[in-house]
């Protein structure tokens, strides 16, 4: 089997690390992968650097390479677009976005999409995406070492206005703890006590996967496809996007560290049974097989 991978992403995303570990993971299932991304994105050059077959994106070189794959992946919805126009091979999608889709036309002409959770399919299919051609593949993450630290983290995503640095920034004030906020979280992790992940929309959230696989409890905005990874009070706490119960949360797990410490380690089994790289690589497959089939 021969997937062409099209990803248009600028920076190195979430959904970026997924397509790495998917084709890392396909290779180790026999299964060979051509990646078409920006030159220079971060994606191209990680790709490239670990040995991956990488060109650059476009639509003359995705024309002449779809009729050389079994199947084109597009991982995001610029390049949702150019699969959408490009013929030779059929066409799944990646969603992982939680805001309604636009296109009727562009959603018509996929094969199948992959819902990273089940919200996330639920918005397609008020959009117009048939049941039967939606299946949910959540992301997968590596399971880390726990996790021995004492800081909290956040994620240092001012650039983007779905997500909430400035309000986990207030909510630490409020509770009187010191925030870390970190760029490279799979890198800070192991000086992580807990994770605060506050978004205002969000499709899964891997971020809170990969501080749960560390066995750091997280404390995540109830949204999106969140509740289906964070479970409230048995793998982190489901908080509402205001200051004052980000903080409550906060001041419950500084003031209780065995209940911190048993919802990090129930966290890091839930990783384990249902949401390492290797959980979706299969299911991955499983989708590849159907369309193929």
């Amino acid at each position: 089997m021969r997937i062409l991978h099209l990803d248009a992403g600028r920076e190195m995303r979430g959904g970026q690390w997924q397509v790495l570990r998917l084709i890392e993971g396909l290779a180790g299932a026999g299964v060979e992968s051509t990646l078409l991304a920006r030159t220079g994105a971060p994606l191209a050059v990680a790709a490239r650097e670990r040995g991956w077959r990488v060109e650059p994106l476009g639509f003359a070189r995705a024309v002449l390479l779809a009729r050389r794959h079994d199947l084109i992946h597009a991982h995001d919805a610029r390049s949702h677009t150019l699969g959408a126009i490009v013929r030779g091979a059929p066409l799944v999608v990646a969603r992982r976005v939680a805001f309604p889709i636009g296109s009727r036309w562009k959603y018509a002409r996929a094969r199948h999409y992959l819902a990273v959770s089940e919200f996330v399919k639920r918005v397609l299919m008020a959009g117009g995406v048939p049941e039967q051609k939606i299946s949910v593949v959540y992301d997968g993450v590596p399971v880390l070492e726990p996790s021995a630290g004492t800081r909290v983290l956040a994620l240092a995503n001012f650039d983007d206005p779905q997500k909430g640095a400035p309000l986990a920034m207030e909510a630490a004030r409020l509770a009187g703890v010191e925030l870390l906020l970190t760029q490279h979280l799979e890198r800070d992790l192991p000086q992580a006590a807990s994770f605060v992940y506050i978004t205002h929309a969000e499709g899964l959230g891997s971020a809170a996967l990969l501080a749960m696989s560390a066995a750091v409890p997280v404390i995540a905005s109830r949204v999106g496809g969140l509740p289906e990874v964070v479970r409230d009070r048995e793998t982190g706490l489901l908080v509402k996007n205001a200051p004052a119960a980000v903080a409550a949360a906060l001041v419950q797990l500084a003031g209780d560290p065995a209940f911190a410490r048993r919802m990090g380690q129930a966290a890091r089994r839930a990783v384990i049974e249902n949401f390492t790289v290797g959980h979706m690589v299969r299911r991955t497959m499983e989708v590849y097989h159907e369309v193929l089939s």
